[in-house]
């Protein structure tokens, strides 16, 4: 049997030619002469399937062949495996075998099986394509606007809409293969005005790599789980068996479209830096993100420990992943924002997928209580101090809240001249602190305080910050990183949502609330999930 997979291989495309040759001799010969000529190729076919138009016309369009196999030297009879692989407005459908006349020539041989090959057409969304190769309705219209070329020189067709990935399903049968690669193609990433290698850079697979798929239950479809990428040509192959062993393989080739308006995505998080248990994992975006969900289905995480948590969108240019409670200590993440070809906001794709790794160090969490003036700190699940403290002094009292540490120095200068008090003012100062790390952007911070050692544990003195004594204080520091969980009790004045990193002020059913899909994330060592709440 010979598979000839499409227009971009040179051997196959000039046996096309020459059994389009050979199919227009036995049309000139006549009735006997062609189906004679036609059982020696293969290629007895009805209506556009004979005859030179068929072929001529399946070369030009260079889409796409089908082989299907029959076996037992007899005719094949009733349809074999019907596939269908829609991208967007595209949709590529073969002809089964006996629905469009094709009938198996006989054996060659003894246990030979004798293959016929069929020829593919492309349709648009609402246009069933025909055996003869022909584009018609709003594919062609399409293709025909914005065709480039891929790997070999004939005009690929256009996906308009690549956040819908690609779809492959089969009729009369069942599949057995899927690939979908990149392509590599000069003249279509010139017309993409960009290369290989900055598809690559951009955070998309270098030219020739798999995407990832999954195939429904029975294997009668199968689909990408994430977008195709923008400004990217792609091969796709399917292979699908009958009842009674037939196999039909198709393939397909096309690129994406060239979007006008793209997002982008970034993260502060460092890779393979070391955080605490707290903290979140922040994706910004360039641009208005209104399609919330479809970019949360996009956002895969990977734990090697199992982590339950939901995505919490901040703003519309801002989207969290927060634990339910706190990360398991020495926990090793990976995240992956799938956001290529996804349209986040009506015309507006993302340009390229986001990866980023980070670890989480030992478990450091840190409560100050107002009221009683000491503060627990809890390493790695035991008490490593029970200190005591003075907070805020009444009036400038240290609100209360689940924050977690972003930011640390040693020495901060500390100026009351940033609230408002400037030299001369009653209240006015300006200290070199140490050891001091924060937790809220107004400026409250557990630092070295030598000047309060003597009310520290009784009343509260500072100007907000939880002060502790040098030692503790340099222990602490020593300790810390950023995401490590400090939290206020006991306290008058409330924390106020948006001062610091406090999205550990929500409970869980709020968290779940601030997420588009309303599902819970579910991490582990083979990826994430949503799952119900």
């Amino acid at each position: 049997m010979r598979a000839y997979r499409g227009r971009n291989q040179g051997p196959a495309r000039a046996e096309i030619a020459g059994l389009a040759g050979r199919a227009a001799r036995a049309e000139r010969a006549g009735p006997a002469g062609r189906a004679a000529r036609a059982g020696k190729a293969g290629l007895a076919r009805k209506g556009s399937m004979a005859g030179p138009a068929g072929l001529a016309a399946a070369g030009a369009a260079g889409l796409l062949v089908i082989a299907g196999c029959a076996g037992g030297g007899v005719a094949a009879q009733g349809p074999a495996a019907r596939v269908t692989i829609v991208s967007g407005n595209l949709t590529f459908s073969s002809a089964g075998a006996g629905t469009r006349g094709a009938a198996a020539p006989a054996s060659r041989a003894a246990g030979h099986r004798a293959g016929s090959a069929v020829v593919a057409g492309l349709s648009g969304s609402r246009t069933r394509a025909t055996a003869s190769g022909s584009m018609s309705g709003a594919g062609a219209g399409q293709a025909a606007s914005g065709r480039s070329r891929a790997s070999g020189g004939a005009a690929a067709p256009l996906d308009l809409r690549p956040d819908l990935g690609v779809r492959v399903a089969v009729r009369d049968g069942r599949l057995t293969g899927v690939s979908v690669r990149t392509v590599a193609s000069q003249a279509g990433a010139a017309h993409a005005g960009r290369t290989a290698a900055s598809q690559t850079a951009g955070g998309k697979a270098a030219a020739g790599a798999a995407l990832a798929g999954t195939y429904a239950p029975g294997s009668r479809s199968w689909r990408t789980r994430w977008a195709l990428a923008p400004s990217q040509a792609y091969r796709v192959t399917a292979t699908a068996v009958d009842a009674r062993g037939r196999r039909t393989v198709m393939a397909s080739t096309f690129r994406t479209l060239q979007p006008r308006r793209t997002f982008t995505a970034a993260t502060i998080l460092g890779a393979g830096q070391a955080v605490g248990v707290g903290m979140p994992i922040m994706i910004n975006f360039s641009r208005p993100i209104t399609d919330r969900a479809a970019v949360e289905r996009a956002l895969q995480i990977w734990s090697s420990k199992p982590v339950t948590g939901a995505w919490y969108w901040m703003t519309g240019k801002s989207v969290w992943f927060r634990p339910r409670h706190y990360w398991p200590a020495h926990t090793r993440v990976r995240f992956t924002a799938h956001l290529a070809g996804l349209e986040g906001a009506p015309g507006v794709y993302g340009r390229a997928d986001l990866t980023q790794h980070f670890r989480i160090g030992d478990s450091l969490i840190a409560v100050a209580s107002a009221a009683t003036h000491q503060m627990k700190v809890w390493r790695n699940g035991r008490l490593a101090g029970d200190w005591p403290v003075s907070t805020g002094r009444p009036g400038m009292d240290t609100p209360d809240g689940r924050y977690l540490s972003f930011a640390m120095g040693s020495p901060v200068d500390m100026n009351s001249a940033s609230y408002g008090v400037g030299p001369g003012m009653p209240g006015y100062y300006n200290e070199l602190v140490y050891d001091a790390v924060q937790f809220t952007f107004s400026g409250d911070y557990v630092h070295s305080a030598p000047w309060s050692v003597g009310q520290q544990g009784i009343i509260n003195v500072s100007h907000g910050c939880v002060n502790v004594a040098p030692g503790y204080a340099a222990w602490f520091y020593g300790h810390s990183m950023l995401g490590d969980p400090i939290s206020v009790v006991g306290s008058p004045a409330a924390g106020t949502w948006g001062d610091g990193w406090t999205i550990y002020f929500l409970g869980w059913r709020k968290l779940l609330a601030g997420s588009a899909t309303g599902e819970a994330v579910q991490a582990g060592q083979d990826g994430s999930r949503l799952v119900a709440a």
